[in-house]
């Protein structure tokens, strides 16, 4: 039970500290945390930041695996507000122009419940991962956060014991 609540305040806290942030920063830290989930081979190989003006739609693009078999294509977006079906739609065409076979689209808010609908039944294939999942996976693969305190759980070692048995 504390734990969750710690892990609640944490995410709130991490989401609070990103929404302070440039837009530059937060695609960053969303291809961050892509490369912490396996993504990609070596953070400098693996995941390029393209968000700037001209980008078509596409903020960063990562390798779906260490050999560079597939791409991914990532819209980051900082926003206060849910994320509607249009700027899903904007995404889509923008993968189409990319060719893109799939893509994430990641945001410091929510996704309208139309957004979601359109971003199920859409080829390519698009993953949409709001503010409080982003926090969680922050928390999960290390990304903006340190170990504070660490607690050893211990237990009998029953292999120390088993060898002092075929000892004897």
């Amino acid at each position: 039970m504390a734990y969750r609540e710690l892990r609640s305040t944490l995410a709130s806290d991490l989401l609070e500290r990103v929404a302070e942030q440039s837009p530059e920063f937060f695609e960053d830290l969303v291809l961050d945390v892509l490369h912490a989930m396996g993504y990609g081979g070596s953070r400098e190989d693996a995941a390029e930041r393209l968000g700037r003006s001209g980008d078509e739609g596409v903020d960063g693009v990562i390798r779906e695996d260490k050999l560079g078999l597939d791409l991914i294509y990532v819209q980051a977006k900082k926003w206060a507000n849910p994320v509607g079906r249009p700027e899903i739609q904007r995404f889509v065409g923008a993968l189409h122009g990319q060719r893109a076979g799939k893509g994430v689209f990641i945001t410091t808010s929510s996704f309208s419940r139309e957004a979601i609908s359109y971003a199920d039944g859409v080829t390519p294939r698009v993953i949409l991962m709001d503010g409080p999942e982003l926090a969680q996976l922050m928390i999960d693969y290390g990304v903006g956060v340190s170990v504070a305190t660490t607690y050893e759980i211990k237990r009998v070692d029953l292999d120390y014991f088993g060898a002092d048995d075929s000892i004897a």
